[in-house]
């Protein structure tokens, strides 16, 4: 045992919470957010650094750009699968610690690597495969926090965990183009670079010419990462009711490392199947690569765990029996998968659908390549729907508190089906209109909306689950069902990205809301209908 390890945790003795759990459980939320919301950073900074490698004439296509996008995507999902059942193998403050310093690795790499437009594609992806780790955090850091409260209060634990740690999607979309202004870390951080397009900040627009310090991307969370990694090591805990046989602390280190390992091995080698050359051999379709990759993930877990990390998984692994955890899971894309997809893909969908005029050539071809003088930045806009989304979280989670999740989650997801319809249409039209421009108020509005809903549902899908599953089980369903709804981040750019180069960018909004009215039946089915076996929990 060390100084961080509680032996006795009764969060549903009231007496215990008023005089010792409440305040241990607070201090850990509290330190908890802001490592989240970093982890949430690092993942999703390729957003934006994507787009402003396209304003700087960094030689990458679109196409090739929107490859970072996805692989972060992918591995964050991918790495959340083992990351799910790290506080049960390792506890709650080792899995913290070590999974936010780690970070620290691609946050430094990444800014080295803008310092030169000649680095190599393939230094990028490798960057953005291990910016994977932020997005893994979040099933260890959810899983962690459902531990410490009582489910009376979980929703609203859970809602603010996740809705404040989601603001890093936000804190990510202002801090860079913010700190890319100026030469914030000296010589040490490097020369500037001279924009070739037109930029933007949250203040408006940033014309071309003007120099750009584009390696602060990385290197302005490596520098807020120490202080978060040592507030975690000196003021988190390891609940052992929870976590009791986790061998102490390098052992425990040593857990996750490995089965990080491994997920990336399984990760890598999907990647390598799936994406195009010269990146990958392009074997695999993206539907058939992610179960792929999911399924072998889980597998090699099983296989390769030992000793009393293998009993210790065979144990959690139960959750797959159970049919609520699929229910769940499917739910939760609809939530989560939304709202971090969205993060991913708006920014670049802004620059390409809004930053050229769509005008046909004297063939009568649609052409997509005239810039466009009134292009709206996406730097400047696209952090406004990730910023509703995480401040309405909580909102989700304490109104499913009082009125039951499942009637929240059928609520949302009506609004979705209805937005993402919409939207479609806006998509279609700016698509093809030399003044694409006159869209983009009503196509903000719309994924304003869409962010908000989904926002809410995903408190509600989270406060459902802590109600159906025991407090052994809920952890891992929570982490689990993060995991896959996390692979929205990969999904939402790579299907926008297609049909964008496919010339029918609404195509991929239609196929949203198809799949939003399809798990309205799934939520009315499993909880809401009159012969339901757990009513709206």
């Amino acid at each position: 045992m060390s100084g961080a390890d509680i032996a006795d945790w009764r969060p549903e003795d009231d007496e215990f919470w008023r005089h010792t759990g409440k305040r241990i459980a607070n201090r850990n939320l509290w330190i908890s957010i802001p490592n989240l919301l970093v982890a949430f950073a690092v993942w999703l900074m390729w957003g934006i650094i994507t787009v402003q490698m396209l304003n700087l004439g960094f030689p990458f296509k679109p196409a090739e750009l929107f490859t970072l996008t996805a692989i972060a995507g992918l591995m964050g999902a991918t790495l959340r699968i083992p990351a799910s059942f790290f506080i049960r193998l390792s506890g709650g403050r080792n899995t913290v610690f070590l999974t936010t310093l780690l970070l620290i690795v691609p946050a430094v790499w990444t800014g080295i690597a803008l310092q030169d437009k000649t680095t190599p594609l393939w230094v990028f992806q490798i960057c953005a495969f291990l910016s994977g780790i932020g997005g893994g955090n979040f099933s260890a850091s959810m899983s962690n926090i459902n531990t410490f409260f009582p489910k009376k209060q979980q929703g609203l634990a859970l809602g603010l965990n996740a809705g404040l740690g989601n603001f890093g999607v936000t804190t990510m979309q202002i801090v860079i183009p913010l700190v890319m202004t100026i030469g914030i870390f000296g010589a040490v951080g490097g020369g500037s670079m001279v924009l070739m397009k037109d930029s933007g900040w949250i203040f408006g627009k940033i014309l071309a010419g003007t120099p750009t310090y584009v390696q602060n991307a990385g290197f302005i969370w490596a520098a807020i990462l120490v202080p978060l990694v040592i507030a975690a090591w000196f003021g988190m805990n390891n609940l052992l009711p929870i976590s009791p046989n986790y061998g102490g602390t390098l052992r425990a280190f040593g857990k996750i490392v490995y089965l990080y390992g491994l997920a990336f091995v399984v990760g890598g080698v999907g990647l390598y199947l799936y994406l195009p050359a010269p990146s990958g051999l392009g074997l695999l379709n993206m539907w058939v690569a992610l179960p792929l990759i999911v399924i072998a993930t889980l597998g090699v877990m099983k296989l390769a765990a030992f000793g009393e990390m293998k009993g210790n998984l065979t144990k959690q692994f139960d959750i797959f029996k159970n049919k609520h955890t699929w229910s769940m899971t499917i739910l939760y894309i609809v939530t989560f998968g939304s709202f971090i997809g969205f993060s991913m893909a708006l920014p670049l969908s802004i620059t390409v659908i809004f930053g050229f005029q769509h005008v046909p050539d004297i063939a009568g071809v649609m052409t997509h390549t005239i810039k466009n003088p009134n292009a709206p930045s996406a730097l400047t806009y696209a952090w406004i729907g990730p910023f509703v989304g995480a401040l309405i979280r909580p909102f989700g989670g304490w109104l499913s508190d009082k009125v039951g999740g499942s009637i929240v989650t059928q609520v949302i997801s009506s609004v979705m089906v209805a937005a993402s319809a919409a939207l479609g249409y806006v998509m279609l039209l700016a698509y093809k209109s030399a003044e694409p421009e006159q869209y983009f108020l009503v196509f903000m509005v719309l994924f304003v909306v869409l962010f908000a809903a989904s926002g809410i549902g995903n408190g509600s899908t989270f406060r459902t689950i802590g109600v159906i599953f025991d407090r052994v089980q809920a952890g891992p369903v929570l982490g689990w069902t993060a995991a896959v709804g996390a692979y929205g981040s990969f999904i939402a750019p790579v299907v926008i990205g297609a049909q964008i180069k496919a010339g029918t960018p609404e195509m991929a909004m239609y196929g949203f809301a198809v799949f939003y009215a399809l798990c309205l039946i799934l939520n009315w089915w499993f909880y809401l209908r009159a012969g339901s076996e757990i009513k709206n929990p």
